[in-house]
């Protein structure tokens, strides 16, 4: 496997199985954050977030989130270079994002947040900082922001604009699950299934622990 945008250690995590995740997105009610420049939302103001996530320009994302207590999903579509975050089956926010470049592709597959850190910084890329890092393998593949040109650039990490990290950063968890995916929102995929995040959680930490002790054993 190619060379990812290292975090902080080395090791494996995560399934990488290539299929659909998600179905037609559907549209949400509620209030529209806007955010500054240089990462501006969009107002979700006729046919809310699903409408307004086909026309993002790159570092631009639209956020309209209820805050309810149902488990939140991020799915990234590889081809789209968008994310999209559910609540349950309610699409809530949408970002553009760069994703791997050739030969240092993002892994397809289904992922856990497993590490995160508000001020990271690169082990392997001259500590380059990571704002927002949220971990998804052991090998270094995350979530954070960074630049977003609206095509793949990265390392094998997920960018998005910093406005969009933080505040995804600021509602999601250890545990929370994250969907990558080869195929495109005009291939029609499905909604995320429902999950017990508490559950998820707890088993995300006990595997966290047996990693790092794996670790510390080398």
């Amino acid at each position: 496997m190619a060379r990812k945008c290292k975090t902080s250690v080395q090791n494996t995590e995560g399934v990488r199985r290539k299929g659909p995740v998600m179905r037609n997105m559907l549209a949400v009610a509620g209030a529209v954050f806007l955010a500054v420049a240089p990462a501006q939302a969009f107002a979700a103001n006729d046919g809310g977030v699903a409408a307004e996530a086909a026309s993002l320009s790159p570092n631009r994302y639209v956020w309209s989130d209820s805050a309810s207590t149902e488990p939140l999903t991020i799915v990234v579509s590889i081809p789209d270079q968008k994310a999209y975050v559910y609540r349950g089956d309610t699409l809530i926010a949408a970002s553009t994002v760069s994703t791997g470049k050739d030969g240092k592709e993002t892994p397809v597959g289904e992922f856990t947040i497993l590490q995160k850190s508000e001020k990271h910084k690169s082990s392997l890329y001259d500590a380059a900082p990571m704002p927002f890092m949220q971990r998804l393998t052991w090998d270094g593949v995350a979530i954070h922001a960074g630049n977003n040109p609206g095509f793949p650039a990265s390392h094998g990490c997920i960018r998005v604009p910093m406005d969009f990290a933080k505040r995804l950063f600021a509602v999601t968890s250890v545990g929370t699950r994250v969907s990558v995916t080869d195929m495109s929102l005009d291939d029609g995929l499905l909604p995320p299934p429902s999950y017990d995040a508490d559950a998820t959680t707890t088993e995300t930490a006990d595997a966290n622990t047996s990693q790092i002790a794996e670790l510390a054993r080398r």
